[in-house]
């Protein structure tokens, strides 16, 4: 309740006598055991609030430990009789079952055999009798022998049919609780009964001692709740102090009535950061919601400065704060510094006659906040074409209502524009879409007459602060023009994009909303948001020529097409980094034999650099690869390679400038179409993946040799076996590694992708691993997914030959008969000759032992083997030398021929196109 100064707040009591002050009441002492015992118990004798929630509190403690006492007596109770009757049924099937019992019925006099087992069982399982009798119900035994020979009583119908009954009968003892079971002969015929029981006064015993017990719990329970009760009415006590609900009433309204006519905004807020009330004036002011009660301040729709300034619950005084159309006065108090509920107290004044000097303020205040932005907002990526778009994004709808870009096409391609070119439009924002201007992509010209064209013939900005009077604007297109001015655009801003001497491009902003036209101050704003932007513009142009000039030459450095063989079924992808070029390559070459060589390797760091410097290595890899070497020799010529390479890069002046390579990796694999055995080495290059045919994913033990250019380490190689219609997957670092995640994690969600696509094609195999990956990478991403055929057995003829040239018809004789059946006829005469020499040359030049092997794939490759690691030549034989033809007809009539060297020897081989 609001109270005017000086004025006392004594209310009248209902007895008459008036109520302490309530500012009086609230000095008191509140604490616990502060207040005197018998003003509380006076005030809590059910006139107040308190009162009279202390007792209804009571009353309804009383009424649950009075039921619950019952319902525990009653549960007792229930549990007692039912092991009652459970004890005497077991107790009476036992006795039935016992061994004698039902011999015992047969003897002329068996209650001298029954009376003393049936009381011995009695006293040992606490039951108050055991009865046994015959299939009329007359006793034999009895815990009273005067008992015995009468008739029992109960019910024993069930009992002879062979069931069991268990009752509650009043019996010769008493109350009692009584089982009656069969007793059966070894036929299964009921010859007896046997009955036990346990009496009501036993049965009642432990309700009846628990029960104390219960009294006593339930009296103490009584005692805390009543306890309890009286600790939360004493705190209601003064929270209420002492007040009726009438006059709590009386009190809610009078503050009601004050709270609502006030011509000043009011509003608490709770500790919880809540709107607990909001009167008339703050509804109005701040043009709350009708649910804004209970909701949360940030959830009310108001400005972010007042909202916060509201929820913080700090102290202000008269602080101004923009709402709308209003300036208000705000002031705050926290409520809990004088003993409430935490939360605050807002006023709230309508200071809008202040708005003419504070609308001065807020524009210079917004133009900073543009410039602050521009800094920070404009140039965020070396891409032209968005940082055009940032541009004009800024400036609309918080400087004109329409924005747009234009820029030379040179520019675009990160070139330096020439006067007289066309202009492009590469970005637009506006506050409508449908504005008639020319749209993003087109290309124009504009006329020298126009505002455009003599900004970018001068070099300097131009405004028109009526475009209706400007004819030279009007004379670019007459009818878009009209349409423009038709639209409502009435001003216009051009200002020139310029980097140092260059002009970039056009920057023009219209007003079409605001009826005022640009000013000069206006124009100086636009010219340093311009010239801020063109800054970043020209970066990024710079960027783009840099870039297209390291992407056009790693393109031309990678592979364009797969060679065509039969070996594998290869797919690849490559994605180049978020920024910049890397050095990321991958190769296929094929090998004698119909074998197969892939080669995946990675150049550490970014730029020309490393694509001059992958493109060095893919060559150096094409060279080695011609002389056949395996791929642990071709590691240490690589390795070797690189390290000249950095010596012959470093500066003998400042070794630290050196651009060197070091840390280069590379990945080097051959595979045999006809052993299906896989050759592998790699030098600091992550393991390849295998996915074998039943879908399963491994990583294969590969030794892992140091990087490219280190040295000091022999490089290692890992030989697998490959099923057909395995995928061998090299890839590079970018694949499973990044800087939000380690390489273990990467080889994880590897292995996943490639378990998920089981059964596909090597390229759809490749879709589904880089559809984990984004979209743009921040490290470069090559990828090869081969998967393995088998060159069959049928496709393959071996023969030893020994040493002898003797041989050398009966291998002509087989290869005959060999090409025949794969109907290779027309071949014969030139693989005779072939054959020939080199099997010839073996046996003369070589050690044995010999072979020979035909394949077929997609030529006819012969090769002959020798133990003997000497090369043949090559030569021009005179005309009077008696050899030394035989190598010149092997390169004349096949289409390749080589020698590779193999741990036993070597191999020549040769080979032809099929016809």
């Amino acid at each position: 309740m609001v109270r005017q100064p000086g004025r006392s707040d004594t209310r009248p009591s209902r007895s008459g006598t008036p109520h302490a002050p309530l500012a009086e009441r609230e000095r008191e002492p509140s604490g616990p055991g502060r207040i005197r015992s018998g003003r509380l118990w006076s005030a809590l004798s059910g006139r107040s609030v308190a009162g009279q929630v202390f007792v209804l509190q009571v009353v309804i403690v009383l009424l649950l430990v009075v039921s619950a006492v019952v319902a525990l007596v009653l549960q007792v109770r229930h549990d007692s009789t039912m092991e009652a009757r459970n004890r005497s049924l077991a107790v009476a099937q036992t006795f039935a079952e016992a061994p004698g019992t039902a011999a015992a019925l047969r003897l002329p006099d068996p209650t001298a055999v029954l009376q003393p087992r049936a009381e011995a069982a009695r006293k040992a399982t606490g039951v108050d009798f055991i009865v046994v009798m015959n299939t009329d119900g007359i006793r034999y035994t009895h815990p009273k022998p005067d008992r015995i020979g009468k008739k029992f009583v109960g019910t024993i119908g069930p009992a002879l049919a062979g069931g069991t009954v268990t009752e509650e009968v009043h019996g010769t003892i008493g109350e009692l609780v009584q089982a009656v079971v069969p007793v059966r002969d070894a036929d299964g015929k009921v010859v007896g009964l046997v009955s036990a029981g346990i009496t009501t006064a036993h049965v009642g015993g432990t309700a009846d001692q628990q029960l104390p017990l219960l009294l006593t719990a339930a009296a103490a329970a009584l005692a805390l709740a009543t306890a309890g009760t009286a600790l939360v009415s004493r705190r209601l006590l003064r929270q209420t102090h002492g007040l009726g609900p009438d006059e709590m009433t009386r009190m809610y309204e009078h503050h009601d009535a004050v709270l609502h006519s006030v011509r000043e905004g009011v509003l608490i807020v709770g500790g919880d950061g809540r709107l607990m009330l909001a009167n008339d004036e703050a509804q109005r002011l701040l043009d709350l919601p009708g649910d804004a009660e209970r909701r949360r301040v940030p959830d009310l729709g108001l400005d972010p400065a007042t909202a916060a300034l509201i929820a913080s619950g700090r102290v202000a005084t008269d602080e101004v704060h923009r709402v709308k159309d209003r300036l208000l006065a705000v002031n705050q108090r926290p409520i809990e510094v004088r003993g409430g509920p935490p939360g605050s107290v807002t006023t709230l004044r309508d200071t809008t006659e202040l708005r003419a000097l504070s609308g001065r303020a807020e524009v210079a205040r917004e133009r900073l906040n543009m410039l602050y932005d521009a800094g920070v907002g404009i140039g965020t990526s070396l891409d032209v074409t968005r940082t055009a778009e940032e541009l004009a994004e800024l400036a609309v709808p918080r400087f004109a209502d329409y924005a747009t870009i234009d820029l030379y096409d040179a520019v675009l391609k990160g070139e330096e524009p020439k006067p007289g070119d066309a202009l492009r439009r590469v970005a637009f924002a506006g506050i409508r879409k449908d504005a008639p201007l020319y749209p993003v992509g087109e290309r124009f010209q504009f006329v020298a007459s126009s505002p455009q064209g003599r900004s970018l013939e001068t070099g300097e900005s131009v405004v028109e602060p009526r475009l209706r009077d400007s004819p030279g604007w009007r004379s670019q297109d007459v009818e878009l023009t009209g349409r423009i001015l038709e639209f409502g655009i009435h001003s216009l801003i051009t200002v020139p994009l310029r980097a140092g001497s260059l002009v970039l491009g056009l920057a023009n902003f219209c007003r079409s909303e605001k009826p005022a036209p640009f000013d000069t101050e206006e124009l100086a704003l636009a010219e340093e948001l311009v010239a801020r932007a063109a800054v970043s513009i020209d970066n990024a142009r710079r960027y783009t020529r840099e870039h297209s000039m390291a992407v056009t030459l790693q393109r031309s450095l990678l592979p364009r097409s797969l060679p065509a063989q039969s070996a594998l079924d290869i797919a690849y992808r490559y994605l180049p980094a978020q920024s910049g070029v890397g050095g990321d390559w991958f190769d296929v070459l094929p090998l004698s034999g119909a074998r197969v060589a892939l080669v995946v390797g990675d150049v550490v760091g970014h730029g020309l650099h490393a694509a001059a410097t992958m493109g060095r290595l893919r060559t150096a890899v094409h060279n080695f690869t011609a002389l056949d070497l395996p791929p642990d020799e071709l590691m240490g010529l690589l390795d070797e390679l690189v390290s000249r390479i950095d010596q012959d890069e470093t500066p003998a002046d400042d070794a630290d400038t050196a651009a060197t390579i070091t840390g280069a990796t590379c990945l080097y694999a051959i595979y045999d179409p006809a052993s299906r055995r896989c050759t592998v080495a790699r030098a600091g290059h992550p393991p390849p993946a295998l996915m074998r045919p039943d879908g399963g994913v491994e990583f294969p033990d590969v030794p892992a040799g140091p990087p490219l250019g280190v040295g000091g380490l022999p490089f290692e190689t890992a030989e697998l076996e490959l099923p057909e219609g395995s995928s061998l997957v090299l890839y590079t670092d970018g694949l499973v590694e990044d800087r939000q995640r380690d390489i273990d994690e990467g080889l994880e969600l590897l292995a996943g992708a490639l378990e998920s696509a089981v059964g596909a094609t090597p390229d759809d195999t490749c879709a589904a691993v880089l559809e984990r990956l984004p979209a743009r990478p921040s490290d470069d991403v090559a990828l090869i997914v081969a998967r393995t055929r088998a060159l069959g057995a049928d496709r393959i003829a071996e023969w030893q030959v020994p040493a002898d040239p003797a041989a050398v018809s009966e291998v002509r004789a087989k290869v005959t008969r060999q090409l025949a059946e794969w109907d290779l006829d027309e071949l014969s005469f030139t693989t005779e000759l072939i054959l020939s020499e080199l099997v010839t040359n073996a046996i003369r030049h070589g050690r044995p032992p010999i072979g020979v092997r035909l394949l077929r794939d997609r030529s006819l490759i012969c090769e002959v083997s020798d133990a003997s690691t000497t090369s043949p030549h090559l030569r021009y034989a005179a005309s009077t030398d008696e050899g030394g033809r035989g190598l010149f007809l092997v390169a004349q009539l096949s289409e390749r021929w080589g020698t590779r060297y193999t741990p036993a020897g070597k191999v020549i081989w040769a080979e032809q196109p099929l016809p």
